[in-house]
């Protein structure tokens, strides 16, 4: 059974860090990008950040960059993302996912195009 775990979250107060971790079971995603998205209440689903399969190249949502480290460890089969100066706004269920297609070149942040989802952890920033 292919799995994948998020854990790290938790309540944090604004201006703090938080690191959450993925991580797969079931099958290697080690030819498959991986991307975390959020969903806050009552709000779709949105890309946060995502790590090409080789681990080359990330991209960021404007409203993370400068802010959020996507990392992988293929070792591990687990992707992480590092959340420093989280504001109230951060406040989501946080997802990981892996890329439908493998080798792809190039990153997407369409929903659609990915799968595998976990079932989230929650990121509660007080003000």
């Amino acid at each position: 059974q292919v799995q994948l775990v998020e854990s790290g979250g938790g309540l944090v107060q604004a201006g703090g860090s938080l690191r959450l971790s993925c991580a797969a079971s079931g099958r290697t995603f080690s030819t498959n990008a991986m991307a975390w998205f959020r969903q806050a209440p009552g709000k779709e689903r949105e890309f946060v950040a995502a790590i090409s399969w080789a681990g080359s190249n990330t991209y960021y949502a404007d409203s993370v960059k400068g802010r959020g480290t996507i990392s992988r460890d293929v070792a591990k089969n687990t992707v992480y993302l590092q959340m420093n100066s989280l504001k109230p706004e951060d406040t989501a269920v946080y997802y990981c996912a892996a890329d439908k297609v493998p080798l792809r070149i190039g990153i997407v942040t369409t929903l659609s195009e990915y799968d595998y989802w976990g079932q989230g952890t929650q990121v509660t920033v007080s003000s």
